[in-house]
């Protein structure tokens, strides 16, 4: 099954690889364990948001958009890899930076994704917790309109049926590879945030009829209230694709255990999962996201919810450019829990 019919732009480094952990799976002693490498979409250190941006940057361009405007975390991955393609297609960016964590540190503020923003030349402004995004999008889109600006206004992580289509694509290029490999993946596990990653995966097995069982790991929000939003997204991807690819609700876990202090702030099991894929397989983790959803994977093998004889993959929703905004938290946390 393809995705025809849906304006694209190709920039994204497809397929991504997939790969086996050996050594992580030795010193699990479960579950064979292997990565699909969305860590290495390119643009900007690439990412997840690649695959989705791909399908809402063509909507901009077909809309004749010269300026996107988009949300997000201080750290947001998101933010940075719209900032990257705004660059690359001759947009303008303008994005709004949200404090979402209470975390205060020069590096928080400046390095990591915050530095790659600056350097793609986004206009960035500034918002507290306790504003209302939407409000504020509202707010500049106005704004940039009354400029004579044409804007295209792009969700927090890209995650709306549109975007979630990248992710439906995945799923695809994903069961592809594990048939010429003759690779039987009983589980999938990455991080589910905005949900539109999970929502993609979760359609898209649906209509390949993979049988692919998807978990996702929370970075935010209690599981029923995840489990809601990723299913409702889900259903709104899959009208757009037709009736073979409409999920059932037992087909979306967000599992929230791992959340850990809250959104952005690594707990003791999220560095302990970024040292064990540094050190095992020399793969960099992010403190927000990919970290938290490696907790949860190694946590589920050594409950032996993950098996011997199954087959896991672990879907790498990059991000390990944030890690220089987080070296000082990091540390600091460290010391604290040790």
């Amino acid at each position: 099954m393809k995705l025809p019919g849906f304006p694209r732009i190709q920039l994204a480094h497809l397929p991504t690889p997939l790969e086996r952990l050996d050594r992580l799976s030795k010193e699990l002693d479960g579950p064979e364990i292997w990565i699909k490498r969305d860590d290495c979409t390119g643009l900007s250190t690439g990412g997840n948001k690649a695959r989705k941006l791909e399908f809402l940057m063509a909507e901009a361009q077909a809309m004749q958009a010269d300026t996107v405007l988009t949300c997000g975390a201080v750290q947001s991955n998101h933010v940075r890899q719209t900032a990257a393609f705004a660059s690359k297609l001759g947009m303008d960016c303008h994005i709004l930076l949200q404090d979402r964590t209470g975390l205060h540190d020069a590096l928080y503020g400046t390095n990591g994704n915050v530095l790659l923003n600056h350097l793609h030349g986004a206009t960035i402004s500034h918002r507290p917790a306790i504003v209302d995004l939407q409000t504020e999008l509202a707010v500049v889109l106005k704004q940039l309109q009354e400029e004579g600006r044409k804007v295209f206004v792009i969700p927090v992580g890209g995650s709306n049926p549109v975007g979630s289509l990248g992710y439906v694509d995945c799923a695809l290029e994903l069961t592809l590879q594990a048939t010429e490999r003759k690779l039987p993946i009983d589980h999938l596990i990455t991080a589910t945030g905005s949900c539109g990653t999970q929502a993609g995966l979760v359609v898209g097995f649906t209509a390949a009829k993979a049988g692919i069982r998807v978990t996702g790991i929370s970075v935010k929000q209690d599981q029923a209230v995840q489990e809601k939003n990723v299913f409702d997204l889900a259903i709104q991807t899959a009208h757009l694709i037709g009736p073979g690819a409409l999920p059932s609700r037992d087909d979306v876990i967000a599992d929230s255990s791992y959340v850990g202090p809250g959104y952005g702030v690594p707990g003791k099991d999220t560095l302990e999962a970024i040292s064990m894929f540094a050190q095992l397989e020399a793969i960099l983790l992010d403190p927000v996201y990919s970290g938290k959803a490696a907790a949860g994977l190694i946590d589920y093998c050594r409950k032996r919810r993950f098996t011997a004889g199954e087959k896991v993959v672990f879907l790498h929703t990059g991000g390990a450019a944030s890690l220089f905004g987080y070296g000082n938290i990091m540390a600091n946390r460290a010391e604290e829990l040790s």
